[in-house]
C-alpha cells in the first residue's frame, strides 16, 4: 500500500524538471581559513563518546485515543552500543519491537480523558568513530542466509527492473565486490544531488527516482537508491537510521548537530558487505550534501577542495557523533490504524483525525536533545 506521504513524494518527483548536474568547477586555488579552503575529514575508530538523548513530547490539541510510537536505540555493534532508556508519561506505556527487524519502540496511548499528554525517553547509548583498513582483510563472519536476507527487496527497494538495469550498467568491467560498491558510491554522488525542498529525509522510493529520472532527495531517498543498486546486483546492504548528536570535530556544519536542539537532525547512513572485509560504512548522502550546503555556493565536483575528503572518507569511514536507531524497513507499528512506514526513524503519532506530520516537530510538538557524558 502506498502511503500519503509516498503519493505526495511521487507526485512531487513527476512534476519536477529533470536536473543535469552542471560540469565540474575548475581548479582554484583558495587563501588559508577560506570556507572554500581544503579541509581535512579522516574519521579514525578507537575512542568511545556516550550520550544521553532524550525526546520530549506533548499533544498540544489531542483529539479522541492518542497513540505515539519513538524509536529507542536498538544497533549493537562494534561501533555502537545501545545501553539503558528510562521513560515517563501519563498515558500507558510500554517498549515494544518491530517483529521483522528488531527495532525497539517506546509505545504510549492516551485516553481520550486525557487533555495534556506527554512522554520523555532517555536513552543512553556510546558510540565511536568507524573506518575500514582495506590493506587488511578479515575472515567472512556472517552466515549465508543473513547476507541473503540483506539483498531481498523491500516495497520503496526493488531489486529487478529499471534498478537492476542501471546498476549492471554502473559496475560494468568490475571484478570485485569492493570495486561494484565502489562504482555504485561515485555513480550516486555523480548522478544524483541534495534537494533542500523534500519534507524531512524523504521517502526512499527509488524506482519512482529511476522512472522519472528525477534524482533529487536527501539522505532517505539518495542512501536508499544506492542500497537498492548494491542489492540488485547481490551485495548485501541496508540503510542504518538514526540521528546526529553533536557537532563534526573535523569542522563540516553540514555533518553535524546541535545538540541543544536536534529534531531535524534525523539521518540514515548505508552499510555493504563486502567480502573479506565485512559490513562496511558508506554515506554517498552526505557527499551530496556537503556539496549544497558546506559553501555558499553549490558545489558540482566531488574533486573540489571542500568535498573531496568526505568523498574519499565516507566509502568505507563514518563519524562517531551520529546514532543508529534501527535498520528496519516497511514497519508496521504495533496497533496503528495506519499504513506501514518506510522507515523508522522520527516520533510518529496518531489520534482521531489521522497521522501527525512527524516533520514538522513545532505543530506535532516534540524536542531531541543530547547531552555528551564523560565516563
Amino acid at each position: 500500500m502506498i502511503t500519503v506521504h509516498t503519493q505526495a513524494r511521487r507526485a512531487f518527483l513527476k512534476n519536477m524538471a529533470v536536473t543535469t548536474a552542471a560540469a565540474a568547477l575548475p581548479a582554484v586555488h583558495f587563501a588559508q581559513g577560506s570556507p572554500l579552503a581544503e579541509r581535512r575529514f579522516a574519521p579514525q575508530a578507537g575512542t568511545w563518546r556516550t550520550f544521553e538523548v532524550t525526546t520530549r513530547v506533548n499533544i498540544i490539541k489531542p483529539q479522541g485515543v492518542t497513540r505515539l510510537w519513538l524509536p529507542v536505540p536498538s544497533v549493537n555493534t562494534d561501533w555502537q552500543r545501545s545501553l539503558e532508556s528510562v521513560f515517563s508519561s501519563n498515558g500507558k506505556t510500554r517498549m515494544l519491537a518491530d517483529e521483522h527487524y528488531g527495532a525497539r519502540m517506546l509505545y504510549a496511548e492516551f485516553a481520550e480523558s486525557e487533555t495534556k499528554p506527554f512522554v520523555e525517553l532517555t536513552s543512553r547509548i556510546q558510540t565511536q568513530n568507524r573506518s575500514v583498513d582495506w590493506a587488511h582483510k578479515q575472515n567472512d563472519a556472517e552466515e549465508p542466509a543473513t547476507l541473503t536476507y540483506w539483498t531481498q527487496a523491500t516495497s520503496l527497494l526493488p531489486t529487478d527492473g529499471i534498478v537492476r538495469k542501471t546498476a549492471m550498467e554502473a559496475i560494468r568491467g568490475s571484478k570485485t565486490d569492493v570495486e561494484k560498491a565502489q562504482k555504485l558510491y561515485d555513480w550516486i554522488v555523480l548522478n544524483t544531488f541534495r534537494e533542500p525542498k523534500v519534507q524531512g529525509c524523504g521517502e526512499g522510493d527509488i524506482q519512482t527516482m529511476l522512472e522519472t529520472g528525477n534524482l533529487s532527495g536527501k539522505c532517505a531517498d539518495l542512501n536508499a537508491l544506492f542500497v537498492g543498486l548494491c542489492r540488485s546486483v547481490g551485495l548485501p546492504a541496508r540503510d542504518v537510521y538514526g540521528l546526529r548528536l553533536a557537532p563534526s570535530a573535523f569542522g563540516y556544519k553540514q555533518l553535524g548537530g546541535n545538540p541543544a536542539s536536534l529534531q531535524g537532525a534525523q539521518h540514515c547512513r548505508a552499510e555493504v558487505y563486502l567480502k573479506n572485509h565485512g559490513w562496511v560504512a558508506m554515506d554517498p548522502a552526505d557527499v551530496t550534501k556537503v556539496m549544497r550546503h558546506e559553501a555558499p555556493e553549490w558545489i558540482k565536483s566531488a574533486n573540489h577542495p571542500v568535498v573531496a575528503p568526505v568523498n574519499k572518507a565516507l566509502f568505507g569511514s563514518w563519524e562517531g557523533n551520529w546514532m543508529a536507531y534501527n535498520m528496519a524497513h516497511d514497519v508496521k507499528l504495533p496497533n496503528s490504524i495506519g499504513s506501514k512506514l518506510g522507515f523508522l526513524m522520527y516520533p510518529i503519532a496518531e489520534n482521531a483525525s489521522g497521522r501527525l506530520n512527524s516533520y514538522a516537530p513545532d505543530d506535532f510538538k516534540y524536542q531531541i536533545s543530547a547531552r555528551e557524558m564523560t565516563m
